[in-house]
């Protein structure tokens, strides 16, 4: 057996394995990339008049609504968005519910209540990262199809390769009025091809996702080998600790630190003071909807005291590389056009293994040629 029969076995093989994996996984991809512009379409509440010369109200207030709208809620995640966007916090309830509420910033009033339970985009998101199993098996499951489908990219690009220079712009065009076989082929080595690239940073991008410990390599590697103790572990509160607490609500405390901090950020994520051992984390986001440039902040969970700060500008190159993973993998660190294309090669990136498998079809169940007539003179 040839190398290239033996790249060749190994592509089908790993391709009729995975394949209906990938074909989930990049469909609801292509089906999430445009989830915030068709939100902010058709859900009304996401948006908000901002009033001049006014400030959002602080964490506690927006809680404190959340509490009276809904019985039995404990909020915990806070989010600001900046302004012309409502404010969100994140709770859960006696019974077991995960709601996000949206609420005016300026004036409290809750807008609209989300059950995360059956919310579209976000079930989307649930089949996207581990297709609804119990996460860490519906994680790995998908973490290893990606992997495979790595791997395929690379097999794909040997098999596509031809052997002559006069052959490539063949396979670089597709017989759009040839048979349905040639047609199937053409789409999937072509369209396979043109998508390579793209494709290997989606899937890569996404595997850092379902194995952290990837990504931390990765990191690694940035990094040139050197660690970075502050990044990579939050700080620690010693179980004695003799703190005061704040006369305000301590996620107002925070609040009002990260504003001061970061005051050009539009998002602010004010995370929950519910553990006394664990520090309260809160975010800032230069731009709203986007993941990369962000400042990190630790405050201590009585006292409201900043532990640790980590502004953007002063992070390592593989801290900024773990920032950086979310806008690659859904395009939108290029802006509209980026999430266009990402989108393009999420949807071409599913309809590989359907061409595929058709392919092997095809190749299995070839019609038998018809035998010709004996010529008269040979039978005498």
């Amino acid at each position: 057996m040839t190398l290239k029969k033996a790249v060749g076995k190994l592509h089908l093989w790993l391709g009729l394995g995975s394949g209906l994996i990938v074909f989930i996984v990049s469909l609801t991809g292509a089906i999430f990339t445009f989830q915030d512009e068709i939100r902010d379409a058709v859900e009304p509440w996401r948006l908000v008049a901002t009033p001049t010369a006014a400030a959002p109200l602080p964490p506690s207030r927006l809680h404190a609504a959340v509490v009276a709208s809904h019985a039995g809620a404990v909020p915990a995640y806070t989010t600001y968005y900046g302004p012309g966007r409502s404010a969100t916090v994140y709770f859960t309830d006696k019974a077991g519910g995960s709601y996000i509420s949206s609420l005016n910033p300026y004036s409290g009033q809750v807008l609209h209540e989300q059950n995360l339970r059956t919310d579209f985009f976000i079930i989307v998101q649930a089949i996207h990262m581990y297709l609804l199993l119990p996460v860490e098996l519906g994680e790995w499951i998908v973490g290893v199809a990606i992997a495979i489908f790595l791997v395929m990219l690379g097999t794909g690009l040997v098999l596509w390769w031809p052997k002559r220079r006069q052959e490539r712009k063949q396979r670089l065009t597709i017989k759009w009025g040839a048979k349905w076989r040639r047609l199937n082929y053409d789409l999937h080595q072509v369209l396979g091809f043109y998508i390579a690239a793209g494709a290997f940073i989606i899937a890569l991008t996404g595997l850092f996702m379902s194995f952290g410990s990837w990504l931390q390599a990765a990191s690694t590697v940035a990094n040139a080998g050197r660690h970075y103790p502050l990044e990579e572990m939050p700080p620690t509160i010693a179980l004695r600790d003799s703190a005061t607490a704040p006369a305000r609500p301590l996620v107002d405390v925070a609040y009002a630190q990260v504003r001061q901090h970061s005051p050009t950020a539009a998002m602010v994520v004010v995370g929950p003071a519910t553990d006394r051992k664990l520090p309260v984390y809160c975010l800032t986001y230069e731009k709203a909807l986007h993941y990369y440039n962000r400042d990190e902040y630790y405050f201590h969970p009585v006292s409201g005291q900043l532990l640790r700060a980590l502004p953007h500008a002063t992070k390592s190159p593989g801290k900024k590389l773990g920032d950086l993973n979310y806008d690659l993998h859904t395009g939108q660190i290029l802006g509209l056009g980026g999430k266009i294309v990402a989108f393009l090669i999420s949807l071409l990136s599913a309809s590989l293994p359907v061409t595929g498998t058709l392919l092997w079809w095809g190749r299995r169940h070839k019609t038998p040629k018809k035998r010709q007539p004996a010529l008269a003179g040979l039978a005498s």
